[in-house]
């Protein structure tokens, strides 16, 4: 997946620049930062939460919430380079976060991703050892795998999934060798028409909007509504698309991250984000340019006001930007004794304007990164 290969771009980033960054473990982190109970009077800003540990390498790549008392994130541990791990799964029970067992999975490397709905429901997407993508359907106590058409024959292919008002979930991803969605809930799941070119590419995610609509982005970018929009995407080369905000038709938000062409060997990438306006795509220049951007959340009618960052030259917390009506302004998280990657950011139902950061004690998933999770409010 993408982001996966954009952590281990960041392994060779590091060495190529000889960046002085050295390495910290989860309970290192812990004891130098204050860990604020969410709530709290000293919860206000960002601060970190304390997480369990998982094994050697570990990273969180996704997270979804139902509301204050419950939240899950999913990731992979045990990475070494191109060394696979195993799968990683934390859940929030509204005072902490623990470990959630799977290993019952058989699975190849980790979970990319979660969503959450009303009533505790919530959906996960792995790939098994014998390289077929599996749907996963929370059970109150940890995740077991779920039927879907396509389930196991070649071609099929689930990237994202994302939740939708009424309790219902979409899925992006492949089947028969045509990209498009699937849809459903607990009862049964069904494919909408691919999208109209048949090269289509597999988009790597999928955004529902409060208001029901439901977009795919990544190398395509499209919208479903019993038929398919698909808009012009122009982002370069070696670029990748880490979140799409859609507010309005003409008005769409970016994130990601781009290498460019050519340069020395460990070239850091560089910051991607865009705005569309219903004619055409816009770069906006955020407060810092080297670095990545790992996801953009609305809040709750849909307008912008997150979006995660990694900044390549202040790697010790993260850069977070805030949108304050007219313009991204930064937004610091705490120092770590190491650096923070963010890779994913999730809003908090229920909450007035609370979110839950996750990531990594390091800019790649070499031993002995660690889990780190961060929350606003």
């Amino acid at each position: 997946m993408r982001r996966r290969a954009f952590v281990r771009g960041l392994a060779v980033t590091g060495a190529g620049l000889a960046l002085p960054v050295p390495l910290a473990s989860a309970a290192t982190a812990t004891s130098a930062t204050t860990t604020a109970r969410p709530g709290s009077a000293a919860a206000a800003g960002w601060q970190q939460v304390a997480a369990p540990d998982g094994l050697a390498a570990a990273h969180l790549v996704a997270v979804a919430a139902a509301g204050p008392e419950r939240a899950w994130a999913v990731g992979e541990q045990g990475r070494s380079g191109s060394t696979v791990g195993t799968p990683l799964a934390l859940s929030w029970n509204g005072s902490a976060w623990s470990l959630t067992d799977v290993s019952h999975l058989a699975y190849s490397g980790g979970l990319r991703a979660v969503a959450a709905g009303p009533g505790g429901a919530a959906w996960a997407i792995g790939t098994n050892t014998a390289g077929h993508d599996q749907l996963l359907r929370w059970n109150g106590t940890t995740w077991s795998e779920a039927d879907f058409p396509g389930r196991g024959e070649p071609g099929t292919r689930l990237t994202g999934v994302a939740s939708a008002p009424g309790g219902r979930f979409w899925v992006s991803g492949r089947r028969g060798d045509r990209a498009g969605l699937m849809h459903g809930n607990d009862k049964a799941w069904r494919w909408c028409r691919p999208l109209p070119d048949e090269a289509a590419p597999t988009p790597s995610g999928v955004r529902v909007t409060p208001g029901g609509e439901v977009w795919v982005y990544g190398d395509i970018i499209a919208r479903w509504d019993g038929a398919w929009t698909v808009i012009p995407r122009t982002l370069g080369i070696r670029a990748s698309v880490t979140g799409l905000l859609p507010v309005a038709h003409d008005d769409i938000w970016l994130t990601g991250f781009a290498y460019g062409v050519g340069g020395p060997p460990g070239k850091p990438p560089g910051v991607t984000l865009q705005h569309w306006d219903g004619a055409e795509w816009a770069h906006v220049q955020p407060p810092f340019t080297v670095g990545s951007l790992n996801g953009i959340t609305a809040d709750a009618t849909g307008r912008p006001d997150r979006i995660a960052g990694w900044d390549f030259w202040d790697q010790k917390r993260a850069h977070y930007l805030r949108w304050d009506g007219a313009a991204w302004v930064s937004e610091r998280g705490p120092e770590t004794p190491s650096t923070y990657l963010p890779e994913a950011i999730a809003p908090i139902p229920g909450t007035d304007g609370g979110y839950w950061s996750v990531g990594t004690t390091s800019f790649s998933p070499y031993p002995p990164a660690q889990l780190r999770v961060e929350r606003f409010g």
